[in-house]
This record gives C-alpha cells, structure tokens and sequence, in this order.
C-alpha cells in the first residue's frame, strides 16, 4: 500500500501526532517551525499555531489546554493565552540534551523521552509526568527516545532508542506508571530506515514510521514485520490512527537535514500522508493531570 498527501504544510519536522476526538482533529507538532499543526479530516482544513519555541511532543489536558514537552522543560499550556505553568525541567544538568517522543498511557499519564541532540551519546532518559504532576525517571542511557505507544490494554510499553534499530517491550505497570522486564520486540537490522515514532493498532500490533525508510511499517504481536506503507518521501517520522472511524492511518513527515536537490526529487517531504491499512486504532488518552 502506498500512503497519499493529504496536506501539503512543508513542515521542517512533523512529529508527535495524535488524533483528538474531542474536537475531530488531527494534531501534531512542527518542531523546528516551532508550530502547532491540525488537520480535519472532514474538510482536508488544516491550521498552525505559533509557538514560542520548540514542541517536542504535546497531548490535550482532560481539565483544558494542554501538556507540552518543549526542548528543555515540561508545561501546562493554555494556547488561547499563550500561558504556561512549569511542571519540570529536563534534565538541566546536560545543556547538549532535548526531549523528543512521547505519548500519553492508557491512564493518562504523559510517558516522554531525550535526546542528545549534539553528540548521540546514550546520556538521556526517559521520564513519567504522574497525574499529580510528580515527575520521575523511568528509564535511563537513552540516546534517542521513539516510538512510545502502549497495548490497548495498557499492559505492555513499546519504545525504541533508534541508534539500536529495534522496537523493545516493557511490562508497564498501570497503577504506578513504572517499566520491567525489558525485551526485543521487533528488529530493524535489515530495514532500509530506522525506528521513529509508533502508535499501535487495536489488535496489538505496533506501526513505525521509518525515519530515512520511504516507509510505514506494522511489527505484530509476535514481533514479525507483517505489513509494509510506502511512503513517498524519504523521512516519516511518527503515525497516529486517526478519524471518526479510527481507520486512517495519518503520518508525519520531516525536511530536516535535506539538500535542495533531495527537496527537489521529493516536494512534499514535511507534508501530511494518509492512508487506509484496513485495521482500527485505540484513541489516546488526554493527559489527566
């Protein structure tokens, strides 16, 4: 299957998108736009919202607002007044790390992750910002966070450090919002593109973009690559299901790091692809703090 343009928003790197079926939109994130980004899916309307800097990931609060992971801090966001309250810092200590992917868990708690953007070293982590706003490492020597997305049921943790081309599982801990018993869950040795952000299907099955892949691609339960979206640009970077249905698969893409002759073969790298993968997907929660 091939994935379409739906919107051609030239992003200089989509991320972190999520489908809100309170307003039936499709969200995500312009990090290096330092943008906001929607996407209705009824009327191919889409719509930006300035930000003041870089949004790594973001998710809709239950209360209003919303929850954003900016480069170095997490913060309660209120866009209509451009307000923030601070929640955290990240990681202070290392001015050469950022944080990057995330995803909200099925108690609605917001589970985001670092990156060393200067060097790649595997000195980042992976952090938990709890419904009462308490804020705790989960795991630690992370290189590049992606792909966190959890089971329908909430039980299991997807979650990918991409420098090590696999998706790896955790048992999540519902009530405590905490990860064990770390395993490989899906390689990429032999993929064309490395592990970006993931979301999951409603039978289990975990969809990854495939940063510098051209691709989309589905590892099932059992860890098996079983299904295959061509993309025709050369990096997505995360999927969510999205639509009144949740039978749309919506995946951003990025212009980072390309030379006019690559934007050139490819013109709607940054733009917003579609398609229809014949399966479902679960709704996100809102984060509940």
């Amino acid at each position: 299957m091939r994935a379409e343009l739906v919107a051609d928003c030239k992003n200089q790197h989509g991320e972190g998108i999520f489908w809100n079926p309170a307003d039936g939109l499709v969200w995500w994130t312009d990090i290096e736009g330092c943008a906001l980004w929607s996407f209705d899916p009824v009327t191919s309307k889409t719509s930006s919202h300035k930000m003041p800097e870089r949004v790594c990931c973001f998710a809709p609060r239950a209360s209003g607002g919303l929850i954003v992971a900016f480069a170095d801090r997490v913060a309660l966001f209120d866009s209509t007044l451009n307000k923030e309250t601070l929640v955290a810092k990240f990681e202070p200590h290392n001015p050469e790390t950022r944080l990057n992917d995330g995803r909200t868990d099925r108690q609605g708690r917001l589970i985001v992750g670092g990156m060393n953007e200067l060097s790649g070293t595997a000195d980042s982590s992976v952090i938990c910002v709890d419904t009462d706003l308490s804020v705790r490492t989960i795991i630690e020597a992370v290189s590049c966070a992606n792909s966190t997305c959890f089971t329908p049921d909430g039980a299991t943790m997807f979650f990918a450090d991409t420098p090590d081309r696999e998706i790896v599982a955790f048992d999540y801990d519902i009530n405590s919002g905490s990860v064990s018993n770390r395993r490989s869950h899906g390689s990429f040795k032999n993929e064309p593109g490395l592990p970006d952000g993931s979301c999951v299907d409603a039978k289990g099955g975990v969809w990854n973009a495939e940063w510098e892949g051209h691709r989309v691609v589905r590892v099932a339960p059992n860890g098996v690559i079983d299904r295959v979206i061509e993309v025709p640009v050369w990096k997505p970077t995360c999927c969510a299901f999205g639509g009144p249905n949740l039978d749309t698969l919506f995946i951003t893409t990025s212009r980072l790091m390309s030379n006019e002759a690559e934007l050139e073969k490819e013109p709607e790298s940054g733009g917003l692809f579609a398609v229809k993968p014949g399966v479902h997907g679960v709704i996100d929660a809102p984060f509940n703090g």
